[in-house]
């Protein structure tokens, strides 16, 4: 009840927002704002899962193309009492995984390309577990709204910046230059800071859920550790606003040019808990 609240929630925030980024046109485009609302509202609900796999260039897989993840998923659902997940591949050369879909009868696992070159079967069982966990805590949906909110707003942001850039500094009311331009800066900061806030908490606690489901954390300690280290490492080309819904952080590559750091500032807006710390709490049998 807590998550579905939650989305509501979100769901709502996304409708007012484009609302209000309507009105900065005047009264059709507080009309468009609403339709446009309705639309991605209805659209985020019922697609959010489609929009994340077709943002990875995600293909489905049979048992026959790769019969080990079956396998693993097929012990994990038991294990969990869940109905098996559609099951992706996407050909990002950077090891990741992510989960999507709006609840368990409709949810998707994907796996990138690179996590099956980087990692053993056992490894990516812990993060198979993770992303079953995502599913089964029922928080999957939220991630991908709040994807959703990202992109959405993102897009409209650009427009109102391009707006803004072709009004040629009239004053007039219905065409206000310095509030589309002060909403082209803000909206993307604020749709970041949501996909943050919903996003640190849930990975404790499906990597939590992980380690219980398989009765051990390590593997999926290990995982995190190579993940971290290849995220930095090999730049991934995930759309920003789709970050918030893999395992690690696919973007630190380009935002750290292969080094470390992120404190400060940009903590704010991190999509994730530190690895080290997920890390330590997964050895120290914190989960138990």
């Amino acid at each position: 009840m807590f998550n579905a609240a939650k989305t509501f929630v979100l769901l709502a925030l996304l409708g007012g927002l484009c609302i209000v980024i309507g009105g900065f046109f005047g009264q059709g485009g507080l009309i468009l704002g609403l339709i446009f609302a309705l639309v991605l509202t209805g659209g985020s609900y019922w697609f959010s899962d489609k929009l994340a796999i077709a943002s990875a260039r995600a293909q489905p897989v049979t048992p026959e193309d790769m019969p080990e993840y079956y396998e693993i998923m097929w012990d994990l659902c038991r294990r969990a009492e869940m109905p098996t997940p559609k099951l992706y591949v996407s050909p990002n050369p950077q090891p990741n995984a992510f989960a999507t879909g709006r609840n368990p009868n409709n949810a998707a696992v994907c796996i990138t390309a690179g996590l099956t070159q980087a990692m053993g079967w056992d490894e990516i069982r812990g993060v198979l577990a993770h992303e079953l966990a995502h599913i089964r805590n029922r928080d999957i949906l939220i991630g991908s709204v709040a994807a959703a909110i990202g992109m959405a707003v993102t897009f409209v942001a650009h427009m109102a910046m391009w707006g803004a850039m072709f009004a040629g500094g009239r004053g007039d009311r219905d065409n206000n230059v310095f509030g589309q331009l002060a909403l082209a800066i803000l909206a993307p900061i604020a749709a970041a800071m949501i996909q943050a806030a919903i996003s640190r908490s849930r990975e404790f606690q499906a990597d939590a859920s992980a380690a219980k489901l398989i009765n051990d954390g390590r593997p999926l300690a290990r995982a995190l550790e190579r993940l971290e280290t290849y995220s930095q490492r090999i730049p991934s080309g995930v759309n920003p606003s789709q970050a918030s819904n893999y395992i690690i952080d696919p973007l630190k590559a380009q935002a750290r040019g292969g080094g470390g750091g992120g404190g400060g500032f940009g903590r704010m807006f991190s999509t994730h808990p530190p690895t080290a710390e997920r890390i330590r709490r997964l050895e120290s049998r914190d989960w138990e």
